[in-house]
């Protein structure tokens, strides 16, 4: 769940990595606006094979997952690491890659469902610790269903969250070894450097598998990882991979443009997984400060006709103007809404005090 929305991802039939066309479109400069190339690619249940950092060992437990045929942990391709592919040979060298990073990471990627609400989440320790972003988890000691990949729930509750950076976690209470992905290290990006985000864009699909989206680095700091991997509602709280397979961020919100795409860096998680795991909550919105892109918070039911409201997130500009879950919103600003992507473009206009209005509850500054 997100602050705006995009457009859904295009479809692409369960099977077929499209990463070629992907990239010559990218590298050609012709990726427009109202048409971003976005990627999505099925792939077997396997586990990630790098154990935790030993920091976790109290919070969570630090075991090896079970050894798989495939890896990535072979030397990385010399096309990963080239500012722009040279040749056909590259962007196939690069297409299989990524194709290895999804199928061992996959497994490990998951829906999350609290209330009306659907985000994403990444299973990071073996006993079933979880990565998300705090507005999807939310306060401390919520129930929540997580959707594993083949379509299996299991049950969760949520921990700690730092509302001023919007990291959040969860842990699954079922018993069981669950398959998990390494963290890395935020502090080490660079400008320009290839990554990959996997999530749920418009919640769980049955018979979809979690959709992914290659991209590129584009601003790193303390507090935010900003890519050109474009997010939509549903993907909040989903892993951002680099090209290691390990995690280097967390999807947190989105703005009006395809490059306004803001992860919180994985760091923030290592630095307070205590805190996370004890519960604790702190922090205010963002800080309390403005953020780069415009933000609404609420999360959109895309399954439904219209531009219906399922979730709001806690301290947002829209619990402020008294928006919630179930309402439909039929304007924004005077301009009448007949779609998600309407909404999106029309908060992408807009920096504050915006006035809406919705069929339960009239007109409201949004």
């Amino acid at each position: 769940m997100v602050g705006t929305f995009p457009r859904l991802p295009h479809r692409v039939h369960p099977g077929r990595l499209l990463i070629l066309p992907l990239l010559v479109f990218l590298f050609l400069g012709l990726a427009q606006a109202n048409e971003p190339s976005r990627l999505q690619a099925a792939a077997p249940a396997r586990a990630e094979d790098a154990p935790l950092p030993p920091k976790f060992k109290d919070g969570g437990k630090n075991e090896e997952p079970a050894k798989t045929k495939d890896t990535v942990k072979a030397a990385l391709p010399a096309a990963v690491t080239k500012a722009v592919p040279e040749s056909v040979a590259d962007l196939k060298a690069i297409q299989e890659h990524v194709k290895r990073i999804i199928a061992r990471a996959t497994p490990a990627v998951v829906c999350v469902r609290i209330g009306a609400g659907s985000g994403s989440g990444v299973i990071v320790s073996a006993d079933g610790y979880v990565l998300t972003a705090g507005h999807v988890s939310g306060e401390p000691g919520r129930s929540a269903v997580l959707i594993m990949p083949d379509g299996r729930q299991v049950k969760a509750k949520s921990l700690g969250c730092n509302k001023a950076i919007d990291s959040g976690m969860l842990k699954i209470t079922e018993e069981g070894k669950w398959p998990f992905v390494e963290m890395g290290k935020s502090a080490d990006l660079k400008k320009g450097q290839w990554c990959l985000t996997i999530g749920h864009p418009g919640g769980f699909k049955p018979g979809r598998t979690p959709v992914v989206r290659l991209g590129r680095v584009l601003k790193v700091t303390d507090s935010i990882v900003q890519t050109d991997c474009t997010l939509v509602g549903g993907d909040s709280g989903g892993p951002l991979f680099d090209m290691d397979g390990k995690v280097i961020g967390i999807h947190s919100r989105i703005g009006g443009t395809i490059v306004d795409n803001i992860h919180v860096p994985v760091d923030t998680y290592t630095e307070t997984w205590d805190r996370l795991v004890k519960g604790e909550s702190w922090g205010s919105l963002f800080g309390g400060r403005p953020t780069n892109a415009p933000f609404m918070g609420v999360e959109i039911d895309r399954d439904a006709d219209g531009v219906k409201i399922a979730r709001v997130v806690e301290d947002s500009p829209a619990e402020k103007a008294g928006l919630k879950a179930d309402d439909m919103l039929l304007e924004f600003d005077g301009v009448k809404l007949g779609s998600p992507d309407d909404l999106t473009v029309q908060i992408g206009k807009k920096r504050s005090t915006t006035r809406c209005r919705s069929r339960s509850s009239g007109a409201r500054k949004c």
